[in-house]
């Protein structure tokens, strides 16, 4: 998993760092910065699968603008190299600097993990040798050896989870249809290929098709589904079951509604091993009942777990932060905002305590009446 996440000059962030656990679930007033967050560890992982072209990053959710606007233009902030920095500890191990025009002339990338960049024992051993060098001679070759690595980039991914990073943000009409085309497997950030990942895991691990079924009892009327054998060719059709309905009549996912179809996706995502280990999901809350929320946040932790996943959420919704526990350090959250001059700032909500005798505070409650911060303050 990430642990850290350092983020300086991109967009309406000048300097930022996470501090991440597994679950992570970020409130915030619209245009305060979440969505630039989640962006910015998706061109971290871009930059990670060297592929920084706009065909790469658009399908994964990264608003590619003019360069003038990818980084902050705020008052007495002149434009600057993007630096993006992570790791797997509580300091960054692999640091990314960019130019804003996301079209880097030199070297860009560096990693100070042995797994990561393979130049990093040749350094330390050229380091060593200089030390040990008898004469000036044989110490400039070295030290000439050691520039040439130091400035060599490496293009292959640090991270393989980083380079599968994608901000999912899914839509109804996609879901509906089972849109298949993307150009990203299995699943597309707005939920194509649902149904024809459905289709392999029936076949090839019919067991987590199953897991993703029982999954599914959030929701109160559905009793199971299947996937017909006889389709036709081109034919994507989901056969559902409703409980409350006579003589075991299915429906097919164009008359589901779209919080199961959501909720399909979700629990999808998190128990299939060919999804990406790191992901985030802008608006989790979408098209679903405030109480679901709360049970699909819970859900999403355990499962997570279960499953080896790390999440970034987005919500507006106080409902989805009582499904967190936050005396648990995996599951945590933050609130975004603007300073006084417009930067993007985070700040992490510790569990509330109790109020003498009274249970603590419900953090929707303490959401909604301001105590955490996260709403508008200028009417």
């Amino acid at each position: 998993m990430i642990r850290t996440f350092e983020v300086e000059h991109y967009k309406s962030i000048v300097r930022l760092k996470l501090a991440l656990g597994r679950v992570n679930v970020l409130i915030g007033e619209n245009g305060s910065g979440k969505s630039n967050i989640l962006e910015a560890i998706a061109l971290a992982g871009a930059a990670a699968a060297d592929r920084l072209s706009y065909e790469f990053m658009a399908p994964r959710g990264i608003r590619v603008a003019e360069p003038a606007l990818m980084v902050p233009a705020f008052e007495g902030e002149a434009a600057q190299e993007i630096r993006l920095a992570y790791g797997v500890g509580e300091e960054p191990d692999t640091r990314i600097q960019l130019p804003p025009d996301l079209t880097p002339k030199g070297p860009w990338l560096w990693s100070s993990r042995p797994d990561g960049d393979p130049t990093v024992h040749q350094r330390l051993a050229l380091i060593e040798a200089i030390e040990a060098a008898e004469s000036d001679v044989e110490r400039h070759q070295l030290a000439r050896r050691l520039r040439a690595l130091a400035t060599e980039r490496v293009s292959r991914p640090f991270d393989p989870a980083m380079a599968g990073f994608l901000v999912y943000s899914p839509e109804y009409s996609t879901l509906r249809v089972f849109h298949d085309e993307t150009q990203i497997l299995p699943l597309g950030v707005q939920g194509q290929g649902l149904f024809a990942h459905l289709k392999a895991l029936s076949k090839e691990q019919p067991e987590l098709l199953r897991t993703i079924s029982d999954q599914l009892d959030l929701i109160g009327w559905f009793d199971g589904f299947t996937l017909p054998d006889d389709l036709a060719p081109g034919e994507r059709t989901l056969r559902i079951r409703d409980r409350y309905l006579i003589d075991g009549r299915l429906f097919d996912q164009r008359s589901a509604n779209e919080g199961f179809l959501f909720l399909l996706f979700y629990v999808t995502l998190l128990v299939s091993p060919q999804t990406p280990p790191i992901f985030a999901i802008d608006n989790i809350d979408a098209s679903l009942n405030p109480k679901l929320c709360s049970a699909l946040v819970r859900r999403m932790v355990t499962l997570a777990k279960a499953h080896d996943k790390q999440l970034l959420l987005t919500t507006h919704n106080p409902a989805v932060l009582d499904g967190l526990d936050l005396t648990d350090d995996e599951q945590r959250l933050f609130v975004v905002s603007r300073g006084s001059g417009g930067a993007t700032r985070v700040r992490r909500i510790q569990a509330p305590k109790p109020l003498g005798d009274d249970p603590p505070v419900r953090l929707s409650e303490a959401f909604l009446k301001g105590y955490l911060g996260g709403l508008p303050n200028n009417f």
